[in-house]
């Protein structure tokens, strides 16, 4: 009687395993959960993109500083910008509204 109640009390325990591991499966096959799933392995895959790139820039810098050491430049802390640009247009006087012929038909109404 005791091994009946055993292999009964066994079979259930493993059906509601067996049921509940197929229903995780099938919620994680969901095509919401597979987008949910691609966007974040898209935004690891950004994170370590931005991580390599970062470290690739460090590397760079350092590899200047050292060439600059070696071939004796020295390199200010502040780069200076060039001067501003001044362009002939901005001093020129602009036209009034109907000083040239305009072909728009739309500016008579």
């Amino acid at each position: 009687m005791f091994r009946r109640t055993f292999w009964f009390t066994a079979g259930a325990a493993a059906g509601v395993w067996a049921t509940t591991k197929v229903n995780r499966k099938l919620r994680q096959l969901t095509p919401e959960s597979l987008a949910a799933q691609a966007a974040n392995k898209a935004i690891d895959a950004g994170h370590k993109l931005k991580d390599f790139a970062l470290d690739v820039r460090a590397g760079m810098v350092q590899r200047e500083a050292e060439l600059g050491e070696a071939l004796g430049l020295e390199a200010s802390a502040e780069p200076e910008l060039p001067a501003q640009r001044r362009f002939a247009a901005i001093d020129r006087p602009k036209h009034s509204y109907n000083s040239y012929p305009s072909h728009n038909r739309n500016e008579d109404h």
